[in-house]
């Protein structure tokens, strides 16, 4: 399956209170960070919710 690298890209300060609990789910907390997070539609949704705050990229393996 494919997998995705996210990255926040701007702060989560003074942000909607659901879409910092977005960026908790997908475990980002400081500016910079990444993860890596299997291609899902769930993992999909939740990024296309907080679009603006985030670089991503896909990953071939």
């Amino acid at each position: 399956m494919k997998k995705l690298k996210i990255t926040l890209i701007k702060s989560k300060y003074k942000r909607r209170p659901d879409h910092e609990q977005t960026l908790k789910g997908l475990g980002l907390r400081k500016i910079g960070q990444s993860v890596i997070r299997e291609d899902t539609p769930m993992i999909r949704g939740m990024i296309k919710k907080i679009q603006y705050l985030l670089k991503v990229e896909e990953l071939n393996e």
